[in-house]
């Protein structure tokens, strides 16, 4: 299994969600949160899981497929 916290790729993701929930989330009006607030949080998300998932899977061309879902989400 690949050390998924040790990808450059992997922290940069992992600090976009945190920008995400610090700055952006809390910026939304009232009316915004219910719609925008769960897209963008599952947007955000969607980036470093793919990153992990890929990495716990045993072949390079499985980790690319992951690595590809995580680039296009």
């Amino acid at each position: 299994m690949r050390h998924y916290k040790k990808l450059e790729v992997w922290k940069k993701a992992h600090l976009m969600v945190l920008h995400i929930y610090s700055n952006v989330l809390p910026s939304f009006s009232l009316h915004e949160r219910y719609d925008l607030h769960n897209q963008l949080k599952r947007a955000a998300y969607s980036a470093p899981l793919n990153i992990v998932e890929g990495a716990s899977r045993r072949t390079e061309k499985d980790f690319a497929h992951f690595l590809d879902n995580g680039l296009y989400s």
